[in-house]
């Protein structure tokens, strides 16, 4: 019998939505706590007795205690699966990706859409910060674009953790305002990534 998570998230996430996508992809089973983030719930004393830092998604592992940060969680649900190369060069370039998807695509991309998609923020309301996070996630855009060059997938020739966590924000990029005509290569691997075997919508428990 496999373990029961629990798992305390926002749905809209796609920080949240790489744990789900893991999970469904390896058929591991888990309890879908819903924390509304827009009204202050991971800031309650309950929530932050589990996380200190205040965020979802947050794993709750039976026996062991509680896991945050959305990269370290679905390495510690992928270990020993097909979703992390064996070979060290290609880990290394998985988390290569994992560490360009934290630091400059997700608080680009990621954070232009919850201001508007998620926050119904204004441009008139963002000014400049605004259009600092709309031409830094166009660079981050480029340098996926650019990386794609060749590749069915970004690591290993074959769907892995790397592929799960760029595919979480570039495929709801245009609800912040990114098209993606532009970018052919990225369009091509995001249909591959969405016909993988039980691929699952972002707002899908």
């Amino acid at each position: 019998m496999k373990m029961r998570y629990t798992l305390y998230d926002y749905l809209p996430s796609g920080n949240g939505y790489k744990v789900r996508l893991t999970a469904k992809h390896l058929g591991i089973p888990y309890r879908l706590v819903p924390v509304d983030i827009t009204q202050g719930a991971t800031r309650t004393p309950e929530f932050l007795a589990k996380n200190p830092n205040g965020r979802i998604p947050l794993l709750e592992v039976p026996g062991r205690g509680f896991l945050s940060e959305s990269h370290a969680i679905i390495s510690f649900l992928a270990e020993g699966s097909d979703l992390i190369p064996s070979d060290p060069w290609a880990k290394a370039h998985l988390w290569q990706w994992l560490c360009f998807e934290q630091y400059n695509l997700e608080p680009n991309v990621a954070t232009v859409r919850f201001w508007l998609r998620i926050l119904h923020k204004t441009a008139a309301e963002l000014g400049d910060r605004l259009t600092e996070k709309i031409a830094k996630g166009f660079e981050a855009l480029g340098v996926l674009e650019r990386g794609l060059e060749g590749k069915e997938f970004l690591v290993a020739d074959r769907f892995t953790l790397a592929d799960i966590a760029l595919y979480a924000y570039t495929h709801v990029a245009p609800e912040g305002g990114f098209a993606l005509e532009a970018y052919p290569r990225i369009q091509a691997w995001m249909k591959r990534v969405a016909a993988q075997p039980r691929h699952a919508p972002i707002t899908a428990p």
